[in-house]
């Protein structure tokens, strides 16, 4: 895996080329969790390489990128970002991401808007003083010494009660034991609780598509639906789903990225 130096941190990243091709680069930012880019997006990789070559950054905090161990800001993470852009060909491309990396990206899109023609935030929010959130991810951290507690109290932050409720026997072992209190998840976690990036929605040029979820028991959805709203001219989609919509609702999630990007 090639990686980049960024001020403190050696940036890994991977490209993936496009089954049909296609030249067009689509750059996918993973959200809160050491695992990086493949943990979230790997069952989606297939879909996006039939249209784009795609592009994976592997962020400070997860097990790929290492660096000094200082606390992160959203700015340093879109930089790494706006790093692996430049290094993988000419801009503008087309970017998304998930959870912290559906706000990582519209944080790149308002600094650097020469590199992006669209943006994708999917249950992302541009700030962190909100009491459900606080509460959510405060009582997250308060695990960190209870390995089990800590992936249970994930998947059911991460999942709308219906999904769960008709997983096959023997999944959700699987699903709770995916997350684990290393340090790298816990910076993010740290990030996630003081991030504020309202100053950068003003800026951004490119057409944005913002998906929110209903159910969404980790990022209230009204602070989906408030980012949205501050990116002027941008599309909302509020799907039926917990936090991780492309695995509750992965047709209607499909559709609409497809069409948007398309």
């Amino acid at each position: 895996m090639p990686t980049l130096p960024v001020d403190a941190a050696q940036v890994a990243y991977r490209v993936v080329p496009s089954t049909s091709g296609a030249d067009r680069r689509l750059v996918l930012v993973h959200g809160t969790g050491s695992g990086g880019a493949d943990y979230v997006w790997g069952g989606l990789l297939d879909h996006f390489a039939a249209t784009h070559t795609l592009v994976l950054p592997e962020l400070s905090g997860t097990v790929h990128t290492p660096d000094d161990g200082t606390p992160l800001t959203v700015e340093t993470l879109a930089e790494q970002v706006a790093a692996v852009i430049e290094a993988t060909g000419p801009g503008p491309v087309d970017i998304m991401g998930f959870s912290l990396g559906g706000t990582i990206v519209a944080a790149l899109a308002g600094l650097r808007p020469h590199l992006v023609a669209r943006v994708v935030s999917i249950a992302g929010w541009a700030r962190s003083d909100h009491a459900a959130l606080q509460q959510t991810f405060g009582l997250w951290r308060s695990f960190a010494d209870d390995p089990e507690r800590f992936g249970l109290f994930a998947t059911t932050a991460a999942f709308s009660s219906t999904f769960l409720g008709a997983l096959p026997d023997g999944a959700l072992a699987g699903i709770n034991g995916s997350m684990q209190p290393d340090e790298g998840t816990l910076r993010h976690i740290d990030l996630d609780l003081r991030l504020d990036i309202r100053d950068l929605l003003p800026r951004i040029a490119a057409p944005a598509l913002v998906i929110g979820n209903a159910h969404d028991a980790t990022i209230p959805v009204g602070l989906t639906r408030e980012l949205a709203a501050a990116i002027g001219g941008s599309e909302y989609l509020e799907l039926d789903s917990g936090h991780i919509s492309f695995a509750e609702q992965p047709e209607a999630f499909l559709k609409a990225v497809d069409a948007f990007l398309s």
